[in-house]
């Protein structure tokens, strides 16, 4: 991952975009580091093509891109932009959604080089169409997947940090919270009773979150010992702790999840803590007491087609929603079903059918 911190490594005219994106829009630190990792490679490759370099050899990830004038991405061509396409495709291997990020990438910087900055007219990424991908649905645990989970969570008396594991399980299963906004929440966060928590998204924006009987309770059970897992003497305003009293991190989180998965025999169906979040999405919508705009302000979402991927349901789902249909059980006096044929009936037609053809 890149490091927004020093950024002398990039061409001027990408630190200005990423300072853009940074301050200006209010991209999180992660999105930021994204951008410039594509544009990093964008560079190199263009760099190759223009002075004869060769781009499969091994000292492609070394290539220096800093000295890169702002003329040099003036006079890159569409049909150049295609070729970086093909490259990636290709040479990288690169499925389409990775090719559709990188592609949106290149866009964004040039839109912020032609139009915020106004440095040149011509964009010549902006009639490029995105690779078309096919969008699988969201893999998630069944009720029954879920209560095993939660279950080896209960049964692992060993731990010292049950309690805390507990809690972060039921909360990723029931409120649909990223990894990252559950490792980022602190304790004033928390609502006095416990009903609402605030939590901060992609692009740092905030929403609410409400909880419900089963996260109240986990959380009464852990917060007391938060205190005993504390650092003496240092203070920490994080709600979720590591064994040493600092704020949790993604990886112990990624590696606590993948443990219970395992315990929970699990581990075959290759879930992973984002699955959790898809979960608790699809469980709700399932449940057929949550609309769909209600659950993309749960997950915050910025648009509605982004959660309408929940709105799948299983085969044992539409046979229950046709069942459920005010027409299912109408019988019409007068209108009687056709008696099924019998055996020899059958067989008789079809050897006069057969005596015709």
């Amino acid at each position: 991952m890149a490091d927004i911190k020093d950024l002398s490594e990039y061409p001027e005219a990408v630190q200005e975009f990423a300072a853009y994106k940074s301050t200006i829009q209010g991209c999180s630190p992660k999105t930021v580091a994204e951008y410039l990792v594509d544009l990093r490679m964008f560079c190199r490759f263009m760099k190759c093509r223009r002075y004869g370099l060769p781009i499969d050899d091994e000292t492609f990830e070394a290539i220096t891109i800093a000295d890169l004038p702002l003329d040099f991405f003036q006079h890159i061509k569409t049909t150049e932009i295609y070729e970086y396409i093909q490259y990636v495709t290709n040479g990288r291997e690169n499925q389409s959604a990775t090719r559709a990020r990188k592609l949106s990438s290149i866009r964004s910087f040039y839109k912020f080089l032609t139009v915020k900055r106004k440095y040149f007219d011509e964009n010549p990424a902006k009639d490029i169409e995105s690779p078309v991908h096919k969008k699988q649905l969201p893999k998630h645990l069944s009720v029954e997947e879920c209560v095993d989970l939660l279950s080896a969570v209960k049964k692992d008396e060993a731990s010292k940090t049950r309690e805390r594991d507990y809690c972060i399980l039921t909360l990723f299963l029931n409120c649909g919270i990223r990894l990252s906004e559950l490792a980022g929440i602190n304790l004033q966060d928390m609502e006095r009773e416990m009903r609402s928590m605030r939590v901060v998204g992609k692009g740092s924006k905030e929403r609410i979150v409400y909880l419900n009987d089963a996260c109240r309770e986990a959380l009464e059970a852990y917060l007391p010992l938060r205190l005993q897992i504390r650092k003496s003497g240092v203070r920490e305003d994080a709600l979720f702790l590591s064994s040493r009293g600092n704020r949790i991190s993604i990886k112990t989180v990624q590696w606590m999840v993948k443990k219970y998965l395992d315990m929970a025999g699990l581990s075959f169906k290759n879930y992973s803590t984002h699955k959790l979040r898809h979960t608790a999405a699809t469980l709700m919508y399932q449940s057929g007491q949550v609309d769909v705009r209600v659950l993309k302000d749960i997950l915050g979402h910025e648009q509605l087609n982004t959660t309408q991927i929940y709105t799948h349901v299983s085969n044992e789902g539409m046979e229950t929603a046709m069942t459920k249909n005010p027409l299912a059980n109408l019988h019409i006096e007068g209108i009687q079903p056709v008696p099924p044929a019998k055996k020899e009936d059958t067989d008789e037609t079809a050897q006069k059918e057969a005596k015709s053809d």
